[in-house]
């Protein structure tokens, strides 16, 4: 048995991936929602392992002067290490996940849109502490076919995103080429893959739920359950 398997039985590993990879704009409804012009190849970027929210360890924190989003996704893991892929290689691409989870992207919207009006890295917007809830392990055998799920999100009780992975502009093997043709993807790493229409604000006081589908059946071990607080801290957002 792989350390990586081992780690997976206490969740420890969860936090020591050597990245975490996120798509961006991978539903078109979501591409329109926020005015961004749809992509003609797979666009990623960073989160720092430091924003990974495991199952029960508190809520999601708001930093002062931001304007807090959530985004729902469906969690690769990484089993192997992936180089160079084919983007035809749907096999290889299914083989190389290890299992899934579900995700919470959160995002500092007002950050995020000014880095871009501004033309600036905006790595701050997604980076934050707590900023990547995670579900607990959800075994491959569990989701026979991920592009034909259904993620959820609810905020208080009330439904805000609820759609199919059959949406994805660019589905798994083409995401896990593009990236491996930019940097290898090793064991342990997550990429998350994108999130459909429904984003929106949470504040403080706001508990947010999501999940997974597979035909219709609720998978528990993908629920994800947490408060929104706010931060304490003395950081508070200013213009750049």
């Amino acid at each position: 048995m792989s350390a990586l398997r081992r780690g997976f039985a206490t969740m420890a590993s969860f936090k020591k991936p050597s990245k975490v990879v996120c798509i961006g704009r991978n539903y078109a409804d979501h591409v329109t929602e926020l005015n961004n012009q749809r992509p003609k190849q797979p666009f990623f970027f960073l989160k720092p392992p430091s924003s990974i929210l495991l199952p029960g360890d508190g809520p999601v924190i708001q930093p002062k002067g931001v304007n807090l989003h959530y985004e729902v996704e469906l969690a690769l893991i990484i089993g192997k290490q992936v180089r160079d892929l084919n983007a035809n290689d749907e096999a290889g691409a299914l083989a190389s996940i290890e299992s899934y989870a579900i995700s919470i992207d959160m995002t500092a919207r007002n950050i995020q849109n000014e880095a871009k009006k501004k033309g600036l890295p905006w790595d701050i917007a997604k980076g934050f502490d707590t900023f990547l809830p995670l579900s607990k392990i959800i075994q491959k055998s569990a989701i026979p076919d991920p592009h034909n799920v259904e993620l959820y999100l609810t905020v208080n009780g009330e439904d805000r995103q609820r759609d199919s992975t059959e949406l994805m502009l660019f589905r798994i093997p083409r995401i896990l080429s593009d990236i491996s043709k930019v940097m290898t993807l090793e064991e342990g790493d997550i990429v998350i893959t994108g999130t459909p229409k429904g984003v929106g604000p949470v504040v403080p006081g706001d508990i947010m739920r999501a999940g997974i589908k597979v035909n219709g059946k609720e998978l528990e071990e993908g629920k994800i359950e947490v408060k929104v607080e706010e931060s304490t801290s003395s950081y508070e957002y200013a213009e750049t």
